[in-house]
């Protein structure tokens, strides 16, 4: 038996070389070719970039109003959860997507508000920013179903902070939130207590726990929470569609084929080529099949398609002296949050890119942690003057989420007497009247 020598290394090292440079006119060709054509490449490159820019451009321009309306509860509400779905149904109406022109030219948007609730000193205050010009819309509704509220528009408690935030007096710890799967509800009033008690005391409401911890925030203590609506349809969200497949991948339903074309039909009558075959009897009833957790899987999708939607993001920041700065604060809306979200389906958690805090890698520990977090908390903060999304005015696709008139109603609203005490929540003693319209006035 012949013995086989190993290959010499360096012979080896020849041959490889010999490989490159041979190779090299061609990499040199390729080069020269890339660099020739890369302008034709580049607007495909851009373009995602210069569409955002160019509409974030026409809409400062366009600027248009928003006023800030604080909504003082009365003292006696004993309103369920339920009337401010109501109250939000009736927000949604002020949906109107502009057309090509109006939104690439003329800088208009859908119209969009935000619900917010702001802990000053530790008085928390419930608020609506909404469109000057929807101004009416908003008020008749909440008066509708809470006749005893007071609404006051309001100067932006975010201009009373320093602008240069954060300094050597004041720090800001914040973050925004993203759902994992959308498609999925959260828990809502229906699945708390709430709507199945009879009496007012025995009803469970998780917003009892978010105004205790806000109203034992202290002098130079502040906790900012937003939650930016814009009324969608599928037409701008593609929600329905996205939410039906995910429907028919849990209840093993297939997808049908699109029919045949005139082309096909005719080459299949022709050629005699078979139709295809139905489905087995027992393929025929998948859902028959379904667990009991698949099936209150798929009966969550249905509860959700069923009613009006909005596209959302949530934030909350903790904004604080120095000396008052506390860590403990920056867990309060985080476990409120937390009472909404179910295993397996809806789940709302702080998005990791947005949170004011840079971990240490092992690969970039010691490379300037104190200017990257820097500039984390002054986007925080800038994003909230601003009531932007996070990574504006870029998008990447998961801090906006689908939630429908249920969701946003159980997690904001207002609350009655007994889950928020008048110790808790200041709320109006007396309701202001007008005098009646058949009043001689002479």
């Amino acid at each position: 038996m012949e013995n086989t020598l190993l290959p010499n290394p360096f012979e080896m090292i020849l041959q490889y070389a010999k490989f490159i440079e041979d190779l090299a006119p061609f990499l040199g060709l390729l080069t020269e070719i890339l660099w020739g054509w890369i302008w034709f490449f580049l607007p495909f490159i851009l373009w995602p970039i210069v569409k955002e820019r160019w509409l974030f451009w026409r809409e400062e321009i366009r600027d248009d109003p928003y006023v800030l309306l604080e909504i003082r509860i009365p003292g006696e509400m004993t309103k369920p959860i339920r009337a401010m779905e109501t109250v939000l149904s009736g927000f949604w109406q002020i949906y109107g997507p502009p057309n090509w022109f109006e939104q690439w030219w003329e800088g208009k948007s859908n119209p969009d508000f935000s619900l917010e609730i702001a802990s000053i000193d530790g008085i928390p205050h419930f608020l609506v920013r909404a469109p000057a010009k929807q101004r009416v819309v908003f008020e008749q509704h909440i008066y509708a179903q809470y006749p005893q509220a007071e609404i006051n528009e309001v100067e932006d408690y975010t201009t009373k902070v320093p602008k240069n935030i954060p300094n050597e007096k004041w720090d800001i710890w914040g973050t925004d939130y993203k759902m994992i799967n959308d498609c999925f509800p959260l828990r809502t009033y229906r699945d708390f207590e709430t709507e199945r008690e009879a009496t007012e005391e025995k009803r469970i409401d998780p917003i009892a726990s978010l105004l205790e911890g806000l109203s034992k925030l202290e002098k130079g203590e502040q906790l900012w929470i937003i939650i930016k609506a814009e009324p969608v349809t599928d037409d701008e969200s593609g929600f329905m569609k996205k939410a039906k497949k995910e429907y028919q991948k849990l209840a093993g339903r297939k997808e049908k084929p699109p029919p045949f074309s005139f082309l096909e039909d005719f080459f299949n009558t022709l050629t005699g080529y078979p139709p295809k075959k139905e489905a087995p009897e027992d393929e025929a009833f998948p859902e028959m099949k379904l667990t009991p957790g698949e099936k209150e899987k798929v009966a969550a999708i249905e509860r959700k398609m069923s009613k009006q939607f909005f596209k959302c993001f949530i934030r909350y920041a903790y904004i604080a002296k120095r000396d008052k700065f506390s860590g403990s604060r920056i867990k309060i809306p985080m476990s409120y949050f937390n009472h909404f979200n179910i295993p397996g389906m809806g789940t709302i958690i702080p998005h990791a890119e947005t949170i004011t805090k840079v971990k240490q890698n092992w690969y970039d520990w010691f490379w300037k942690i104190e200017e990257r977090l820097y500039v984390k908390k002054r986007r925080m903060f800038r994003n909230f003057l601003r009531r932007v999304p996070a990574f504006f005015p870029v998008s990447k696709g998961d801090e906006k989420f689908i939630l429908n008139v249920e969701e946003l109603a159980t997690i904001y609203h207002f609350p009655s007497k007994v889950s928020a005490p008048p110790s808790v929540i200041q709320r109006v003693e007396a309701k202001k009247k007008e005098a009646p319209h058949d009043l001689p006035t002479e």
